[in-house]
Parts: C-alpha cells; structure tokens; sequence
C-alpha cells in the first residue's frame, strides 16, 4: 500500500480542494446546487482518488484512479474559468486557483507517465 500524503500530487490536490470550499462560499445562492457544488465535487474527487488509488494493490488499479484524479483536475480547470467570467471569482482568487489546479494537473500526470514507462 502506498502513502498518500507522502505525494507532493496529493498535497496539491488538497491544497486545491482548502482552496475551493473557501472560495465559493461567497458564490451566489443561485449556484449552490449548481457551480458550487460541481466546483467543490471535482475538487474532492482529484484528491479522493489519489487516495483511493494509492489504497490499491495493484499497478493498474492504481493508474485508473491517478487517471480519474487527472480528469477531476481538469474538469475544475474549466469551472474555475467559467467562475471567473461569470464573475463569481475575482482575478487574483482565479489566478490563485488556477495555478493550483494547473501544478496539481502537471504533477498528476508526470506521476501517471512515469508510472507507464
């Protein structure tokens, strides 16, 4: 079994989805069952799946969730720039979280490859 907390791509993750919850609780009401909640499912689900993967016992168990870990990375990429143009997000809390979501997406898949090879 591996350990989660010892990848620098799960502490990104995390760090991602601390980053999330706090800002979208000032999104508008409307968004809680809309936006929000895809923002922050996606968020938890990149971390989540680095855990769960890393709770497998073999390789490609493994591979599979560092993969969904990757599309979750990806799918908030697009939220937060959605967030941002809807105007929900102000440009240095987008700028923050895309820079995470962005290492955090960069990482995963060295980490994916690496594995592969």
């Amino acid at each position: 079994m591996r350990d989660h907390k010892k990848l620098r791509a799960f502490e990104l993750a995390d760090a991602l989805a601390l980053a999330v919850y706090q800002a979208t609780q000032v999104f508008p009401r409307e968004e809680q069952f809309g936006l929000t909640s895809q923002m922050r499912r996606a968020a938890v689900s990149a971390a989540s799946n680095i855990v769960e993967g890393c709770a497998r016992h073999s390789e490609r168990d493994y591979l599979h969730f560092l993969d969904m870990a990757y599309g979750s990375c990806r799918e908030l990429e697009y939220q937060i720039s959605l967030a941002y143009r809807l105007q929900y997000l102000n440009e240095d809390i987008h700028a923050s979280l895309t820079t995470i979501c962005v290492e955090s997406s960069k990482v995963l898949n060295g980490l994916i490859r690496s594995l592969r090879r």
